[in-house]
């Protein structure tokens, strides 16, 4: 794998992206970037999903984490499936009769001016830094083994990713990006599938063969009985129906697509049919992992850094040529909608939820368009400044750090939601900002000492059901006993 060959690859997926856009960002207006004028075919929007939600965290930390948690992230996997139930049959029903756009804007028609403006808050900051972890994780990939070698300073590399995803998401918006993600989706499941039978041929293994080693080397251990460890398998599987809740359906990019569909019976269709094929999904990149890791043990390979590292050295640096292609190009199609998405989301709730867009009647339709266009690349630098952020402190697996992250932004959403639809209270409004700050902050408490004060017992994931329940109790504690419009 030369830097030009690999160059080239990239130039021809890009161009590819660019043919996709073309076609699909003509004469889109703000509906269209927004909600892509309700006309997406569900199924296209679920298998779509399935790139979007996986990303490059998924294509490159789950294979390497294998060698430290065996397949033990297939129970939080199971857990995602009862999370997405929920918000087929709770969540998308509310937004749809709510007609949302931004789904953020719920939170102020049940609660308040504060309440609604501290949400979407936490989803800008949750978002911004998720997103850029997970640009970060495929783009350093490519610095390495691409443009470190012609001198290429990384913070040009990550400039021309964000000046690319500008130019294809500047137009179309959602109405692009639920059609070139099916282009992301199957490059990325066609690299782990190759992957794992170019691997299996240079072990002369068949798939049987691969069964049994796994089976005699232990990776496939899913069940961690311990309770005082991290992987514990009820807090696995808990964390996991919290974590989709939240990064799915609390998400406004995750649910931009699914409000993009015709009707909610589309978007319950699409949202059943994707949780179901992300088991499966999931479950080749734990496959991917273990044979991975059989083969650096075969060969004596031994891992000096991250497990993040563990995918492209072995593809790059030990399979043939083509096995290496087939990584880039995986690993290419994972870069995209790191950023894609979350950009268009991120102007979307913006432009809806500070900047009123749609309540402002005066304005005309160019002058949405063009502040539209503003936030949008401002957005898009600000993405820029946390990933050269990043790439300054990497010090741990981008997975681990994606998913604490998000158990304190995200954990004041899952508060705030559940109080809104499991109670008839109101809040005293203006001091719900407060609570959101307090929550995370005492689950930072929490989580340093818990070993301590807990006997022992470590958190996980499962932080973030804690920091929701700090948030729902604070709402209590400010509760107005006034009765709800029956509508909300």
């Amino acid at each position: 794998m030369t830097p030009q060959l690999i160059f080239y690859t990239f130039l021809g997926y890009t161009a590819l992206l660019f043919i996709v856009t073309w076609i699909t960002a003509r004469k889109t207006n703000n509906e269209g970037f927004f909600i892509g004028n309700k006309t997406s075919p569900w199924f296209v929007v679920a298998y779509g999903m399935i790139g979007a939600s996986l990303s490059g965290v998924t294509f490159m930390s789950v294979p390497g984490w294998v060698k430290d948690t065996q397949f033990s992230y297939m129970i939080v996997v199971f857990g995602y499936l009862i999370g997405y139930m929920i918000i087929a049959t709770v969540l998308l029903p509310l937004y749809y009769r709510l007609n949302l756009t931004s789904i953020y804007t719920y939170l102020e028609q049940r609660f308040g001016f504060w309440t609604y403006k501290t949400g979407a808050f936490f989803f800008l900051l949750s978002r911004t830094i998720g997103a850029s972890l997970r640009m970060f994780l495929v783009v350093n990939v490519l610095q390495i083994f691409v443009f470190d070698a012609w001198g290429i300073p990384f913070w040009i590399t990550v400039l021309v990713f964000i000046v690319l995803i500008i130019l294809y998401t500047f137009q179309g918006g959602i109405k692009t990006i639920i059609w070139t993600d099916i282009l992301q989706t199957t490059f990325m499941l066609l690299a782990v599938v190759l992957s794992i039978v170019f691997i299996l041929k240079e072990l002369n293994l068949s798939f049987g063969g691969l069964i049994k080693q796994v089976e005699d080397s232990g990776y496939s251990k899913m069940l961690i009985t311990d309770w005082h460890d991290k992987r514990f398998f009820l807090k696995q599987f808990f964390s996991g129906i919290f974590i989709s809740i939240v990064m799915t359906g609390l998400d406004q990019e995750m649910m931009q697509k699914n409000l993009s569909c015709r009707n909610l019976k589309d978007a319950q269709k699409n949202m059943f049919s994707f949780s179901f094929s992300l088991i499966f999904v999931n479950f080749m990149f734990l496959v991917l992992g273990v044979v991975l890791v059989i083969f650096a043990n075969t060969k004596g390979i031994t891992m000096q850094g991250s497990t993040d590292d563990l995918f492209p050295i072995i593809a790059i640096k030990y399979l043939n040529p083509l096995a290496g292609l087939v990584f880039l190009i995986g690993l290419i199609s994972a870069a995209y909608p790191s950023a894609d998405g979350a950009l268009t989301a991120l102007t979307t709730s913006f432009c809806i939820d500070f900047l009123n867009i749609k309540k402002r009647d005066r304005w005309s339709e160019q002058k949405k368009t063009r502040i539209r266009y503003i936030v949008h690349i401002l957005f898009a630098f600000l993405l820029l400044g946390f990933i050269l952020f990043f790439h300054a402190i990497n010090d741990k697996a981008v997975i681990d750090k994606l998913f604490t992250i998000a158990g304190y932004t995200y954990g004041p959403l899952l508060g705030f939601y559940s109080f809104g639809l499991f109670t008839k209270f109101k809040v005293k409004d203006k001091f719900i900002p407060l609570v959101a700050i307090i929550s995370p902050i005492l689950c930072i408490i929490l989580s340093r000492y818990s070993v301590e004060w807990l006997f022992g017992y470590k958190f996980g994931f499962e932080l973030l059901i804690v920091n929701g329940l700090f948030t729902f109790i604070g709402l209590y504690l400010l509760r107005e006993k006034i009765g709800l419009k029956k509508n909300i």
